[in-house]
């Protein structure tokens, strides 16, 4: 019988070696790297672990920017439209390139002592001039008046030139004539313009206004009050005073213009120093 036991224990494995299996399990290494779970999360379902979420979540790629077309180096240009009337550039005058000296010329100082001699008051003024335009007076002054006796207003910038001439004229013409013509003395004179940066109307040539060698006499005043304005149709008496002042005025002035000349001239008599051919003159 002992024998029979004997057989019958080698064909079942023992006991003891089930518990042998488990403890080689045990000390494998997977079971190192899966430690055993508490009795409570033996009971939840397993599952597999989520993947955790990185420090810094990853921004999808920017969609490439549409690329503009480059612009051409040199751009197409619009044809140039005409420039309006008034707005076209001035045919060159050689005295738009005067420019004051660090020192006032001997002849500018000298007109200022003639000035002074035939009692015009008058102020000093910073040089005009306008590169673009063309318009300059290097040694402008203001007169307040013609003459001891004689005034001008509003307030007239001219180059010393053209002030010496018309304070000569008004003291040694204009003076006398109202006198034997209307018995009275003149006064005063109200001029239109004298320095207007500005061209000739309708031309592109600068006026003798753009330079300050120019004025406009609009009407005389005389010492008894009386007003004669320069018109077309003047009363007869202050037409024979106006006549005689306009005539003589041809010959110290190199241009002179006035009611008749053309519609721009109506309303007053026009004095300049335009350089001319030969020392000529323009009297209409």
């Amino acid at each position: 019988m002992e024998n029979g036991t004997e057989k019958s224990g080698q064909g079942k494995p023992r006991a003891d070696s089930k518990d042998d299996l488990l403890n080689q399990e045990k000390s494998h290494p997977k079971w190192d790297a899966h430690p055993p779970r508490s009795k409570g999360a033996e009971s939840e379902p397993q599952t597999e672990s989520e993947p955790q979420t990185p420090a810094v979540v990853p921004t999808p790629p920017e969609k490439p920017a549409e690329l503009e077309p480059e612009p051409p180096g040199t751009a197409p240009q619009p044809p140039e439209k005409p420039a309006p009337p008034g707005e076209e550039k001035m045919l060159p005058d050689p005295r738009s390139a005067d420019m004051p000296a660090d020192r006032m010329p001997a002849e500018e100082t000298a007109c200022r002592e003639r000035l002074k001699v035939l009692g015009v008051e008058f102020e000093e003024h910073k040089a005009e001039h306008d590169p673009e335009i063309g318009c300059s007076i290097p040694y402008p002054v203001v007169l307040k008046t013609l003459g001891k006796s004689i005034g001008i207003s509003p307030g007239t910038e001219l180059n010393c030139e053209m002030a010496e001439a018309a304070a000569r004229f008004m003291a040694d013409v204009v003076q006398p004539v109202a006198k034997a013509e209307l018995g009275a003395d003149l006064k005063s004179i109200n001029q239109a313009s004298a320095f207007v940066c500005r061209p000739r109307n309708g031309t592109r040539r600068l006026s003798e206004h753009a330079f300050g060698n120019a004025l406009d006499i609009a009407s005389f005043t005389l010492s008894d009050g009386t007003k004669i304005e320069i018109g077309p149709t003047p009363p007869e008496k202050d037409a024979k005073f106006l006549n005689a002042v306009r005539k003589a005025a041809c010959g110290p002035f190199k241009t002179v213009l006035g009611p008749g000349s053309d519609p721009d001239h109506a309303l007053h008599f026009h004095l300049d120093l335009e350089p001319r051919r030969h020392g000529g003159t323009f009297c209409q």
